[in-house]
């Protein structure tokens, strides 16, 4: 099986990346800062020596890379099985105080990545009628809070994105997943004081994902809203 993780150098998307190797899946990853990713390359490859890591800096915001990033992951692996768009930069703050192109920025990274890196490997599913794509969305995908901004009408327009592919991918049997976890312990939170345990850890996202997509040909999770036990932060 051939797998693609977006954002993958660390956190949820590393977590992922890992799982699948594990698995035996050749996986290819992207992030935009190359120490870090290839770093997590090795990480990814270390996890199982018999499958194929290929891992390429692109910047998510810029829509020529994205789509460059999709053709060049279809030459080197062919068939696409599972498509996780992870990709995404969170930055809170209030609309009225927001920078000028604050909304452009995030809506880019979170939500026109995934649209056209989508759009670059889909063909290839539809042909084959198979394979299932991940949109890793958010809590805040499902209930504003205060301070959420931009980020959080980005994650809304990422799980809108996501019903909308699952309606119309529905008879070419590709399976389309929202996943949207709560607090987790990645760099988002960097600083932030938490008690131990406070926050879900990457890999059980990871697991939820893997299980997904294990399930039987005709059985789909639509949407899958993760919290930590005690609630949101």
């Amino acid at each position: 099986m051939n797998a693609v993780v977006t954002g993958a150098s660390k956190g949820i998307g590393r977590a992922v990346a890992i799982r699948l190797a594990r698995e035996g899946c050749n996986v290819a990853i992207c992030a935009r800062h190359e120490a870090t990713l290839q770093a997590t390359a090795a990480v990814v490859q270390a996890a199982n020596d018999n499958v194929k890591v290929l891992a390429l800096s692109v910047d998510m915001a810029d829509k020529k890379a994205v789509i460059q990033f999709g053709k060049t992951v279809q030459e080197a692996f062919g068939d696409i099985d599972l498509l996780v768009n992870n990709a995404g930069i969170f930055i809170p703050g209030a609309l009225q105080n927001e920078a000028d192109g604050h909304l452009e920025q995030l809506m880019a990274t979170n939500v026109y990545s995934a649209y056209h890196l989508t759009r670059t490997i889909l063909p290839g599913m539809i042909a084959r009628r198979s394979g299932h794509i991940f949109n890793l969305c958010s809590s805040a995908s499902h209930q504003a809070y205060p301070n959420g901004g931009a980020y959080g009408i980005s994650k809304f327009a990422l799980l809108g994105f996501s019903k909308n592919l699952r309606e119309e991918l529905k008879t070419a049997q590709v399976k389309v997943t929202a996943i949207s976890p709560g607090p987790t312990l990645t760099a988002s939170w960097d600083g932030f004081d938490a008690p131990p345990g406070r926050m879900m850890e990457p890999e059980d996202v990871a697991h939820v994902l893997w299980t997904a997509f294990t399930l039987a040909p005709q059985t789909v999770i639509e949407d899958i809203l993760m919290q930590p036990m005690l609630g949101p932060i």
